[in-house]
């Protein structure tokens, strides 16, 4: 009886082992390496106070700083300082405008600069009077371009010819001293020498008419 060979080409509707060999030669193939997206590294926050550390490791505070005050400043908006202005200071900004420009007299009086004495056994009214020129002027002393011992000595060598004249009314110009950093030291010396030395021969003594050198004159009247 004759045998019969299996056949090796049968083919079976389950074959789970057909793609085996397939999948063992993937499996011995190395595998790529895996691709990765390049993204910013990123600074620790640690990392930056360091670095900031570093930066500032050199800077000094300066003490002095702290002293300074510091005060808000105060602004006042331009219609408010117009309509706070009474109807006197628009008056008195007036009249400032037009002395400026010369349309107005300087009121000697109302002034800083402006001087006057009189003798405590005479009326006050008579420096007025002697303000307002009413005594004639019959000599002068100019002390320009003198220093201060100079003056003095002219003023005493004034005075004294004066009242050996019997002269009423005299005058004396001694400047405004605006150029001085020491202020109107002529002016303070004169005043002081009439007050010291010659009071018992003075009635009075007062600031100039502006025609007759302002602030920067006196008239003396003599007894």
């Amino acid at each position: 009886m004759q045998s019969k060979k299996k056949n090796t080409s049968e083919t079976f509707s389950n074959q789970p082992f057909r793609d085996l060999k397939t999948l063992l030669s993937l499996k011995k193939a190395p595998a790529a390496p895996p691709v990765h997206e390049k993204r910013a590294e990123s600074t620790p926050a640690h990392d930056e106070e360091e670095l900031f550390r570093k930066a500032m490791q050199d800077v000094r505070e300066i003490k002095e700083f702290r002293a300074l005050p510091v005060r808000p400043s105060k602004t006042v908006p331009a219609y408010r300082a117009i309509s706070s202005a009474t109807s006197s200071d628009r008056e008195a900004l007036r009249n400032l405008e037009e002395i400026t420009l010369g349309k107005r007299p300087l009121h000697l009086p109302d002034t800083q600069e402006y001087v006057e004495w009189t003798n405590e056994e005479y009326h006050l009214d008579i420096v007025r009077k002697l303000h307002k020129g009413i005594f004639a002027v019959q000599d002068y002393l100019d002390l320009h371009g003198l220093i201060l011992d100079e003056a003095e000595a002219e003023v005493d060598r004034f005075i004294g010819d004066a009242l050996k004249k019997r002269l009423r009314c005299v005058k004396i110009i001694h400047g405004r001293g605006l150029r001085s950093p020491n202020g109107p030291v002529l002016k303070d010396a004169v005043v002081n020498r009439l007050i010291g030395r010659y009071k018992k021969h003075l009635i009075a003594f007062v600031t100039a008419r502006q025609c007759d050198g302002g602030l920067g004159a006196l008239y003396i009247l003599l007894r």
